[in-house]
């Protein structure tokens, strides 16, 4: 098996790792987020209805303004504050972190901080 092969299969059986314990529901949807190297994005699903409640990403307009670049940790702590401020709105306030196949660090920690601190309960 060649290294990108084998680094795919690891990261496919983290992803399920992680997504088989989360389950979105109306009273706790999840909170997905996505990494790519150059943009950050998290949306609040509900899995029950497959519908997403709230949306945030670096290449949101309102967000574009603030960030020079979206694939740093300030354009992730933006996403996280922007995400629980639409979260608020449309009345959720605990969610289940969805963190994919991605270590809990750098821009997933800064995205998930950010979003604590503007009142989502994980």
């Amino acid at each position: 098996m060649n290294q990108r092969k084998l680094v795919d299969a690891r990261r496919l059986r983290r992803r399920r790792h992680v997504r088989k314990r989360l389950h979105g529901n109306p009273v706790r949807p999840r909170l997905a987020v996505f990494r790519s190297s150059k943009h950050i994005y998290a949306q609040v699903i509900n899995d029950d209805n497959g519908t997403t409640l709230a949306a945030a990403g670096t290449l949101d307009p309102e967000i574009r303004a603030e960030v020079k670049y979206g694939g740093n940790k300030a354009a992730a702590a933006i996403v996280g504050r922007v995400l629980a401020e639409r979260a608020k709105k449309a009345g959720i306030d605990k969610v289940c972190f969805d963190r994919r196949s991605y270590k809990y660090h750098g821009r997933i920690q800064a995205l998930a901080d950010a979003a604590r601190a503007g009142g989502l309960q994980f």
